[in-house]
Formats: C-alpha cells, structure tokens, sequence
C-alpha cells in the first residue's frame, strides 16, 4: 500500500517586485510522479537546488502543489480539511535540531508534540518514555537538550516526532551539521525505527555513504526525478551519477576504477566486505 503518492506535482517559486508584479517563476518540482510503500525506508539524492527539500516540504503539507496532486496516506493535501490528519501521519525533522527543541528539559521537549495533539497526561509520558527509548537518549531525558552534542540533540529532535506517533517521518538533510560520529548515531537511530517500529523513513541527503541499506534510492534534478531503483542498481551507474553532479559511495568508486583498469568485478559494490569478497574470488581465479 502506498503511503506517499504523487502524480504530476508540480511546484512554482514566484518572485514579486516591489511594486508586487510577478518578476520571474521558478520550477523546484517539475511533473514528478512518486510512490512510497509503508515500511520503506526511500532516500532523495540530489544537488542543491535538485528540489529534493521542496518536495520533501509537500509530505508534510508545509507546502502545496501548484498543479498536480500528493496523497499521504490517501489523502489529498489540498483537502485543508484533512491537513491536520495529514501532518499527525507524517512528520518532518530539520537540518537544524535547535529549530525543533523548544523545551528546557529533554522529556518535557519530547513531550510537547502529544500535548498538543490532546493526549492524556499518563499516555503522554508512556510516549515520551518509548520514544527516548526508541533513539537511545531515555537516559538524557532530565538532561538540558543545550548540554547536548549535536547527534544527541538531533536524535531528540526525532523522539518529538516519534513521539506523535507518525506512520511516516521525513528527514530533511537531518545529518548536514554533524559531526561523522553524530551521522552515524542519527542513522542508526532512522533505521532502528524503520526495522523495528516500522515506520516509513523518506530521508533527503547528500552523503552516499547514507543510503545503502535503502529499500530504494530516488535522483532528483532541476525539479525531476531522473533516476530510482535500489542502491545497488542506482549507484551501478557512477558516470551517470557524476553528470548529476553526485558523489557515490567511496567504496564504490574504488570498485569502479578497478573495473576500468580491467578488474573482472561486478557493478553496483556497495560495501568494503564485497569489495573484498569480489578481489578475493579473482584472486582465487
């Protein structure tokens, strides 16, 4: 079942004069066409200004089609009606964890969201205590989230929403000002709650390295999607990838120039132990 479904979206950046008249329009998203499946966990790659983040906006209904439709969860984000519905199904975490943190204690913080949504005090903590358990911060929770390093305050930023209870999260570059360490963590904690929650996880980001393990790899540019498949089948195609202006996985371009060089190894090695594996096997031969 499709959890997220676009048909021809479309969205227009408008830039007005100062005496209020249209100066120019801009495509961010251009006829896209998307279906994500509950449980998947998608990742968007794309250059800056590919459009990833603005239709990563669409998701959670901060912004809405110029022409086409997006369904989330059967429902039509245009329908103003059903926008409250659609913003509990799927939530969003920013680049910047501060932007979300707004409480002085991590489980009032974590708290908020379900507090707001009218759920009564003893599910609340019930919620707050799961979803710090969730990310692995239940320990922190009468901590001040600005006493945190930036991994920890961003995995809070992800119990606040857990913590709603959202059949979909979508994570907006949520890695960009970390610290490798940091990455790592936050990554970790997306995937747990993917395998073990089963939440849907629509990640925007621009390091490779964080897609692997992906269900399915979306490449966006100037507004269209102009590549999917999974990891393996995406990052197969390294020229392609780099004409896009995108890295691929590092162990991936060491496999590829080793093909060019005339290694026998298949496309698409992902991870350090294939890459191992494949030499190994034409060792052997």
């Amino acid at each position: 079942m499709n959890i997220v479904k676009a048909r021809k979206l479309a969205y227009e950046y408008i830039k007005l004069d100062e005496d209020g008249k249209l100066e120019s329009k801009s495509r961010a998203v251009d006829d896209v066409d998307l279906d994500v499946q509950a449980g998947d966990f998608v990742a968007i790659l794309g250059h800056n200004g590919s459009g990833k983040s603005t239709l990563a906006k669409h998701i959670n209904a901060i912004l809405l089609p110029t022409e086409g439709t997006l369904y989330v969860d059967g429902k039509n984000t245009q329908d103003e009606s059903k926008l409250w519905e659609i913003r509990q199904t799927a939530g969003m975490v920013f680049q910047n964890p501060d932007n979300q943190i707004i409480g002085t204690i991590v489980d009032e913080d974590v708290g908020f969201g379900p507090e707001n949504m009218g759920v009564p005090q003893q599910e609340i903590w019930q919620r707050v205590e799961d979803s710090l358990k969730a990310v692995g911060m239940w320990e922190y929770r009468s901590h001040s989230p600005n006493k945190l390093s930036g991994g920890q305050k961003q995995r809070v930023a992800i119990a606040g929403v857990v913590a709603m209870r959202p059949k979909c999260i979508v994570l907006d570059e949520p890695t960009a000002m970390l610290d490798p360490n940091g990455r790592k963590e936050v990554i970790q904690t997306v995937h747990e709650l993917n395998q073990k929650e089963h939440v849907t996880v629509i990640l925007i980001t621009h390091y490779m390295e964080e897609v692997i393990h992906a269900d399915k790899v979306i490449v966006m540019e100037q507004g269209k999607i102009v590549m999917q498949g999974t990891p393996r089948e995406v990052f197969s195609r390294v020229e392609e990838l780099k004409a896009y202006r995108l890295d691929v996985p590092q162990v991936t371009l060491v496999a590829h120039e080793l093909q060019k060089a005339g290694v026998p190894i298949p496309n698409g090695i992902l991870t350090i132990d294939e890459l191992v594996e494949e030499l190994e096997k034409v060792r052997r031969k």
